[in-house]
């Protein structure tokens, strides 16, 4: 029976449900986290108070996680002892490293060029899977379909939405340093879930993760002032993401090669210039470029998974 479930995870048109469920997402929360700054009137000067508003988050997706893992598989998940340090590992990397550069940077740069930078983790977590960790070979075929791929995201980013002037240096670095905090993550999460299972690890490592994010913000000044049901809504919605979206990421890459599954990042960010598009009002994303960008994503995601 374990078996067939494993042999079911690896088929393609599994792979490409459940990886397109994680990039819409995903993409959703590019705008949403904008507008829940937003709504809790916090500027993009007030670091700690994103901080904090990013470790809440994550506890409650760590908690829904964890809620929706246990129904499903109708008991408790605890972590064993020896989860106890892969679990801290993963917090670090995923939750606490990658979306405190994450959120500090989108406040610094626009929905739509921070997900053209996110782009760019497709690369990254392949080049280190394949040249680091040795967990799979880097071939021509990945790198071409990876190219064809990241075009795509550059040309639904640059034509398909309004490619705003001013100066987001300093945003758009932060965003792509989080990128190599979800390649290694990934990686790690790729390793540990051979054993583990990923639902376990993805909760418990978002709650120690939430946790941590959330002293920080505290102990350094931060604070949620403006607390409206619109913008408890809007947070509940992104611990959603989160809990949904890694935790499904994480079953297909334990069963699938990193490649396989990393590929499809690339319908993230074009999920969210669009949605950045029609919900930020930062350009008209809807445009025969989009149509040509997302068959270039395809193209690129077909590439890699040729047999």
């Amino acid at each position: 029976m374990n078996s067939d479930k494993n042999a079911f995870l690896t088929k393609t048109p599994v792979v490409i449900i459940g990886a397109f469920i994680c990039c819409f997402l995903w993409g959703s929360a590019f705008p949403c986290i904008k507008i829940g700054y937003s709504l809790f009137d916090i500027s993009s000067s007030d670091t700690y108070t994103q901080i904090l508003f990013a470790g809440i988050r994550f506890i409650l997706a760590g908690f829904l996680a964890l809620l929706f893992g246990s129904f499903l598989s109708r008991t408790i998940l605890i972590p064993k002892k020896t989860s106890i340090t892969k679990i801290f590992n993963l917090s670090m990397l995923q939750t606490v490293a990658q979306y405190i550069l994450f959120y500090i940077g989108l406040a610094h740069t626009t929905g739509v060029r921070s997900s053209i930078v996110e782009g760019t983790n497709v690369f990254v977590a392949i080049v280190v899977a394949s040249l680091i960790f040795k967990q799979e070979d880097l071939t021509i075929k990945k790198m071409v379909g990876s190219t064809v791929g990241f075009a795509g995201v550059v040309l639904v980013s640059t034509f398909g939405a309004q490619f705003t002037t001013g100066n987001y240096l300093f945003g758009d670095l932060l965003v792509f340093l989080s990128t190599f905090a979800y390649a290694f993550s990934s990686v790690l999460l790729k390793r540990y879930s051979k054993e583990e299972n990923p639902v376990i690890l993805s909760g418990y490592q978002f709650i120690v993760g939430g946790i941590i994010m959330t002293i920080i913000g505290l102990i350094c000044g931060g604070k949620l002032t403006n607390v409206t049901l619109n913008g408890i809504f809007m947070l509940l919605y992104l611990a959603l993401v989160s809990a949904v979206a890694y935790s499904l990421w994480g079953i297909l890459i334990k069963h699938n090669p990193i490649s396989k599954v990393a590929v499809f990042g690339f319908i993230n960010p074009v999920c969210g210039v669009i949605l950045s598009a029609i919900l930020l009002n930062e350009g008209s994303s809807l445009s025969i470029m989009s149509f040509v960008s997302l068959g270039l994503v395809c193209l690129g995601i077909y590439i890699v998974n040729k047999e």
